[in-house]
C-alpha cells in the first residue's frame, strides 16, 4: 500500500502543535542576575557595629546629630532569575563616612570618623522582596569610585555580594572594578537620583 504524503495543513498544524506544546514547558524569560563583586577588606565584623544596626545608617538611637554627607534613600526590590519576589531576605549594606572612612579596624587612615554615622546596616525583605535604607550618598577615597556595599543573605546562606555605583561618575571610568563590567552589568548595579537636595532616591532591583 502506498503511504501518502502528509497535506501542507497537516505539516503545518503539526509544527504548530509541538511548538505549542514547547512552549507550554518553556521557563519564563529569565531576568540577568545582579554582577558579583569583591566584598573588599572592610566587611565590618559583628563586633565592630554600632549597637543601633537597622536600616536607617543616618541617625544612630541616642545620638545628637545626624550623619554627616548628602541624605538619600535606596530602596528596590530582591528577585529570582524569573522575577519572582524573594521575601524574609537580608540585605546588608556597609560604605565609608563622608570623610571617605570605614568603620573598621583595618581602615587606619589619619581621618576621623563621623561618630554619627551607623557604617553598616540591614534590612529584611517585605512579601514583594522590597528593601529600603537610609543612608548617604557614597563619596570617593583614594583608589575608589564612590560605592555602596551590598550582601544579601538567605538566613544564614549568603547569595550575593555585589556594589552599587553613581550613574555617570566621573571615577567609575578610573575604577578598576568598575571597568571590568559589561555595560549591561554596570547599569544593572548603577543609582540613578531623583527627587530634591536632601533627600535624593533611588531604586535598584537585586536579580539573585
Amino acid at each position: 500500500m502506498t503511504k501518502q504524503k502528509p497535506t501542507r495543513r497537516k505539516v503545518i498544524s503539526t509544527a504548530l502543535g509541538a511548538a505549542g506544546l514547547a512552549s507550554l514547558g518553556a521557563p519564563a524569560l529569565a531576568r540577568d542576575l545582579t554582577p558579583r563583586a569583591a566584598e573588599g577588606p572592610y566587611y565590618p565584623t559583628p563586633q565592630m557595629r554600632r549597637p543601633d544596626v537597622d536600616n536607617d545608617l543616618v541617625r544612630i538611637a541616642g545620638a545628637v546629630r545626624d550623619a554627616g554627607g548628602d541624605v538619600i534613600r535606596l530602596s528596590g526590590r530582591v528577585l529570582d532569575g524569573q522575577g519572582k519576589p524573594l521575601p524574609n531576605h537580608r540585605v546588608e549594606i556597609w560604605q565609608c563616612d563622608f570623610d571617605g572612612r570605614y568603620l573598621h579596624a583595618r581602615d587606619s587612615r589619619s581621618v576621623g570618623h563621623d561618630a554619627a554615622f551607623q557604617g553598616f546596616g540591614h534590612d529584611i525583605t517585605g512579601a514583594d522582596g522590597g528593601y529600603t535604607f537610609r543612608t548617604i550618598m557614597p563619596v570617593s577615597y583614594p583608589g575608589r569610585t564612590p560605592h555602596i556595599h551590598v550582601k544579601v543573605l538567605d538566613g544564614s546562606r549568603e547569595v550575593l555580594t555585589t556594589q552599587f555605583y553613581i550613574e555617570g561618575h566621573p571615577a567609575n571610568d578610573r575604577d578598576a572594578l568598575f571597568r571590568r563590567m559589561s555595560a549591561a552589568e554596570a547599569q544593572a548595579v548603577s543609582m540613578i537620583f531623583t527627587g530634591r537636595v536632601g533627600l535624593k532616591e533611588t531604586r535598584v532591583d537585586i536579580v539573585v
